[in-house]
């Protein structure tokens, strides 16, 4: 079971560059490519931060590359030497610890919109997170089902349909998480039915958005044969079980919440809290100092 949290560490006082359009007009890609490398430097120093603490699982920042989708974008990065070099230096600590590296698209990337200008450019996201994720050395990219839109089951239809026409690198990446509002993980279960989609599962949207039947976690586990070892998310409500807002830290009552469900099966488990790996590191204490 591998512990891990999500793009800042606040021990390192970390921070991702971007620009605006405006700057990267200015002063041209030579601005994005200075940005992207600084960025990429950060990535392998947090990596090697956790890895003295025995921290195993990370998920890298989509800002990676400032406006990376953007047409003012125009550099070739994962063809140029200088961010490939940078890019086999996290690869090869990665593999060589066995590090888990995941991303997270953002909220825009909606794969079952009725707009195909949306679907369009939720492909394009995808397409550069799958480059960028693959010379990483990751293999997980966790996206929501998206809306609605006044018709759930036809939603899940649509993302299934679209999901079936994505390339086969982004198809043996992409997971899918059950969210906090309107995809329970019986919907994503559904939609998993349809296509095969791995279901990336998060116990604290669960509390917060289900049918009132209880998860088996079994279903779960199925979805990921072919697939590796589960990736779970686990928070705490910042002022209440229900509360959609992220604690600074996630409680034990949380936590063996979670590995009751998990009844003894291997995941790798990402913290989603505000202090980030200091709410990691009292767990990976307590893993350490059950070893023998």
């Amino acid at each position: 079971m591998r512990l891990g949290y999500a793009c800042m560490n606040t021990e390192l006082k970390t921070v991702f560059r971007t620009l605006r359009v405006a700057t990267a007009e200015a002063e041209g890609t030579a601005k994005i490519k200075e940005l992207t490398l600084k960025n990429m430097q950060t990535t392998f120093e947090i990596l090697q931060w956790n890895l003295e603490h025995d921290i195993f699982f990370y998920r890298a920042s989509s800002s990676m590359i400032p406006l990376s989708t953007h047409p003012i974008n125009d550099w070739i990065w994962w063809e140029d030497p200088d961010f490939l070099s940078i890019a086999a230096q996290i690869r090869e600590l990665a593999e060589t610890h066995r590090m888990r590296i995941s991303m997270h698209p953002g909220q825009y990337t909606v794969l079952n919109s009725p707009k195909p200008e949306v679907v369009k450019k939720s492909v394009e996201d995808l397409v550069y997170h799958d480059r960028l994720i693959a010379l990483l050395g990751g293999n997980d990219l966790i996206v929501h089902t998206g809306g609605a839109y006044g018709d759930k089951e036809r939603a899940k239809i649509r993302f299934a349909e679209n999901y079936a026409l994505l390339p086969a690198s982004i198809k043996k990446r992409l997971r899918l998480e059950n969210d906090d509002k309107t995809f329970t993980v019986r919907d994503v279960l559904d939609v998993n039915k349809l296509c095969g989609v791995p279901i990336c599962f998060d116990i604290h949207h669960h509390n917060c958005n289900n049918d009132g039947t209880p998860v088996d976690y079994a279903e779960i586990l199925a979805t990921w044969e072919g697939y590796g070892i589960p990736k779970i998310h686990i928070s705490t409500g910042k002022e209440g079980f229900t509360d959609l807002r992220h604690h600074n830290i996630v409680t034990q009552e949380d936590f063996d919440e979670l590995l009751l469900l998990l009844k003894g099966t291997d995941a790798d488990i990402m913290f989603e809290a505000k202090l980030k790996e200091q709410a990691v590191l009292p767990f990976v204490k307590q893993q350490t100092d059950k070893k023998p």
